[in-house]
């Protein structure tokens, strides 16, 4: 009997998860997510839900680690989820012909740098077997397949997981602050904005690497995204959702001090305003739906061996409606 009430339960659960009118989006810690911080805010997928005579409801959630976000999109408990380009990559080789999981949209072009309290590392050289690099994800998410990409290039392609082994799966804030205080195994930290600006404020931090000179310039990090299904059976929610994204990043774009103010409101940040300001009016940080330099990550990975099917650009792992706007 609880058997079959289980089933019946999970049943309508998909269900809910795919009625049109209804979208689950999860994002993870940090300013990346800002666009998204917006949405929520000024409840942008409602008003434009409203525009088309569609009265959406939405839900937000927080996870860490691009694991986590994977296992629940395709468990059907979220709809939309959020973290860098290599997890999404990822799961569109593993669901291509599937489920087919894509992605909605760029969230924006920010670099995440490698840090270290240890004064002996310099370079990727330096790194030993003491060493404890913190990362959301270890050996999958954005900060390993980033480091796995620059290992095979200093180390040789056959070696390129070689930091796998020290690499620590640790939530942003909870590196940071392990990396500020000293005294834990976690010497290095692969960290995103706001959480690189703060440790380096630390004079036993420095900046080992940053994510841009890998990838040979500004870069996305982070990505939307979700599984045809959704996407095909949900058409005036995620038109509504596109929109919104774009009006997102159009007003960050036109005032960064009332973006700056809706991340801290929204995120409960107890970081100051100016700070805050520093991050968002930072030009190396350009919060825009256009996917850039993604294409990098796909060939990599590709050669690497991590995907087995090869895109043949990046329009082949975003849905058509990206297509308006400019990308690579």
């Amino acid at each position: 009997m609880k058997k079959i009430v289980a089933i019946t339960a999970l049943a309508a659960a998909s269900l809910a998860v795919h009625a049109e009118g209804k979208i689950s989006i999860a994002q993870q810690f940090g300013i990346g997510y800002l666009i998204l911080d917006v949405l929520q805010d000024q409840k942008l997928i409602e008003k434009h839900g409203r525009a088309q005579g569609l009265d959406i409801q939405v839900e937000w959630s927080q996870i860490s680690g691009a694991t986590a976000m994977n296992e629940a999109l395709l468990a059907g408990s979220l709809d939309v989820v959020s973290a860098g380009v290599p997890p999404l990559l990822t799961l569109w080789d593993r669901t291509k012909g599937r489920q087919n999981v894509k992605a909605v949209a760029a969230l924006g072009s920010l670099p995440n740098y490698l840090i270290t309290n240890n004064p002996k590392v310099k370079t990727l050289k330096d790194l030993g077997e003491k060493d404890r690099i913190a990362v959301p994800a270890a050996g999958t998410g954005f900060q390993s397949r980033t480091l796995q990409i620059e290992t095979a290039k200093v180390f040789g392609k056959d070696d390129f997981k070689r930091f796998d082994n020290i690499s620590v799966s640790l939530p942003h804030p909870d590196a940071t602050a392990a990396l500020i205080s000293g005294g834990s195994e976690i010497t290095t930290h692969f960290s995103s904005a706001p959480f690189y600006y703060q440790a380096l404020e630390n004079k036993s931090v420095h900046k080992v690497l940053s994510s841009y000179d890998i990838l040979g310039g500004p870069a996305t990090f982070n990505v939307l995204y979700t599984t045809q299904k959704y996407h095909d059976e949900n058409p005036k929610t995620y038109k509504a959702f596109y929109a919104a994204l774009l009006e997102a990043a159009q007003f960050i774009k036109a005032d960064k001090a009332r973006a700056a103010d809706t991340f801290i409101r929204v995120q409960k940040s107890k970081l100051s305003r100016d700070f805050v300001r520093r991050i968002v009016e930072d030009p190396e940080n350009d919060f825009t739906v256009s996917p850039y330099r993604t294409f990098v990550y796909a060939d990599e990975l590709h050669k690497l061996g991590v995907l087995k099917n090869r895109a043949a650009s990046w329009k082949d792992y975003f849905f058509e409606e990206a297509y308006a706007q400019p990308g690579s």
